[in-house]
């Protein structure tokens, strides 16, 4: 039995790790001050006798003897990072210093749930890992994104200076059960809106593309990760491109709507195109997405049609 730490393990992705983890007999804590997590998503964990919640933030220091730490702690959706953006910057810097002095001191392995928008608004399209990324360092969205760049640079310098055992897992666009109703992401926005029958919003033209990766699959993808010897940065996603007009169709026709769709302008420094190039952990970790989109949805939208 391993004894490991999930930071945010209350939200959309460190719940479904917490279950993952604990069925396959180790020792989970999970510490969220629930600010973007929900205690409805680890509720039916509390029974399991080697499950343990702890109420706090990752800004604050926390110490507990681990084997490993998963760092998921820190708002993944512009809604809530952008009205948030200081507290958003001190999770992701101040979050993983604290998780890698704990790693250091137990010398623990540590993954850092970074992400794809450390890439920006891509001009390399697929992207792949060695794409250095165009982020705009004083824009709406850089709390989030250079919260996440600065994440990836300590990680890599406690590797340098202390051979600390890192992970870095750039995830891209995940969606599944667990998501929040006002998370603001595309998909949980347009099941939420289509199941009420409202306009489904579409930001831009609709031609601006994304690929969105099952929750199981990128669960896989993290403890494999992990389990791993890579001590850079991994893409995680599933390449399948879509683009925003496609899927509110395909979300349209899923749940029978009489939703109409409707056009925004597009946000700030909102990415036109967004896929992963996964070659390095279909090669190293034999990480390859099996749940399609379709099927990834109607269990979305089932879940969704429990909570609204």
């Amino acid at each position: 039995m391993k004894k490991i730490l999930i930071t945010g393990g209350a939200g959309f992705i460190g719940s479904h790790l917490c279950l993952k983890l604990l069925n396959e007999g180790n020792y989970i804590i999970c510490l969220d001050n629930f600010y973007t997590g929900a205690k409805r998503n680890i509720e039916h964990l509390m029974s399991y006798p080697d499950f343990k919640l702890v109420e706090q933030s990752v800004i604050e220091k926390f110490d507990c003897e681990v084997d490993e730490i998963y760092n998921l702690a820190c708002p993944a959706s512009p809604i809530h990072y952008q009205s948030s953006p200081i507290e958003t910057t001190k999770a992701s810097v101040l979050g993983i210093l604290n998780m890698l002095e704990l790693a250091n001191k137990y010398n623990a392995k540590i993954l850092q749930a970074s992400t794809s928008e450390v890439y920006g608004d891509p001009v390399v399209h697929p992207q792949i890992e060695s794409y250095w990324g165009n982020v705009n360092p004083i824009g709406l969205r850089c709390c989030y994104d250079e919260g996440k760049r600065c994440a990836e640079s300590l990680m890599t310098d406690y590797y340098r200076q202390y051979n600390t055992n890192i992970r870095i897992a750039r995830i891209f666009n995940t969606y599944g059960p667990n998501m929040a109703v006002n998370d603001g992401r595309v998909i949980s926005n347009f099941i939420v809106q289509a199941l009420k029958n409202e306009p489904v919003t579409i930001y831009g033209n609709g031609n601006q593309t994304r690929s969105f990766c099952y929750v199981d699959d990128l669960i896989n993808g993290l403890t494999s990760l992990m389990e791993s010897n890579l001590n850079s940065p991994v893409n995680l996603g599933n390449p399948d491109e879509y683009t925003m007009l496609e899927l509110a169709k395909l979300i349209i026709d899923i749940t029978n709507s009489k939703s109409q769709i409707i056009f925004k302008p597009l946000p700030e420094d909102d990415p036109v195109k967004r896929k992963p190039d996964i070659s390095l952990a279909k090669k190293t970790l034999g990480f390859s997405p099996t749940v399609s989109i379709k099927n990834g949805l109607i269990k979305t939208i089932n879940y969704f049609k429990n909570i609204i």
